[in-house]
């Protein structure tokens, strides 16, 4: 079996030695064997296991890929598998948002301007900020804080004062919802979907768009990245257990 050592663990990845015993530390990588004074002994299986878990960093993010070393070192592997469905489920939500956001886009040049006053004159369809907060899995506290900033601006029932989002309301809380998630601040926000209003200005949302595009892409090839590293990991804990 060959040994390795914390610094040849950590020169591979250009880490510190403290940032691997870090991760060992939290359940990232297997516990380390010892010598008789007190030195890590790290293995292959250890590397591949640092190698599995810097994978999934940029797949899932570093709770997420934390969260799933730490189940497999569990011996729960199902639960680690769900955690990657929910990635993988999150992935394709946002491609389906970009895509409608994109059709919108398309749809208001087209229109120059005019589906909003249609849409906001006919409320039949409308949603409650319940219904909408649980389409876009978010708290109704978030899509008040997007009212408050000019993001959302929903009809009020005459009747109860309640509000109620119409079709053009939903396309903006989902084009919101899209550009939080692309770490866009909400004056930003409040800015696009003020032009998508007016059919106007739409470069700034085109180009969040097209970033957004590439963060997704970037994301979907590190999932796949993530998957072999994953995978020769899983291998090697089946024959090291």
């Amino acid at each position: 079996m060959v040994t390795l050592r914390p610094f040849d663990l950590a020169r591979e990845h250009g880490l510190s030695t403290q940032a691997v015993r870090n991760y060992e530390r939290d359940g990232f990588i297997p516990p380390a064997e010892r010598t008789a004074s007190g030195y890590r002994i790290y293995t292959e299986t250890h590397a591949a296991a640092l190698r599995a878990f810097l994978a999934l960093v940029p797949a899932y993010g570093h709770t997420s890929a934390g969260q799933i070393m730490r189940a497999l070192h569990a011996d729960a592997l199902d639960d680690a598998l769900a955690i990657i469905d929910l990635g993988h489920s999150q992935s394709l939500r946002d491609r389906e948002t970009l895509d409608a956001v994109r059709n919108a886009l398309d749809h208001l040049m087209a229109e120059a301007g005019t589906a909003p006053a249609r849409d906001r004159s006919a409320r039949a369809d409308g949603r409650t900020i319940g219904e909408l907060a649980h389409r876009l899995r978010v708290t109704p506290a978030t899509l008040r804080a997007w009212e408050a900033a000019g993001i959302l601006a929903p009809a009020r029932d005459p009747l109860t004062g309640y509000r109620v989002y119409g079709a053009t309301d939903i396309r903006d809380a989902e084009l919101a919802h899209l550009l939080r998630r692309g770490g866009h601040p909400l004056d930003h926000i409040a800015t696009v979907v003020r032009r998508i209003r007016t059919a106007g200005g739409t470069d700034a949302l085109s180009d969040a768009l097209d970033d957004w595009r590439r963060r997704l892409t970037a994301r979907g090839v590190a999932m796949l990245d993530a998957a072999a590293h994953l995978g020769t990991y899983l291998s090697l804990l089946d024959r090291d257990p």
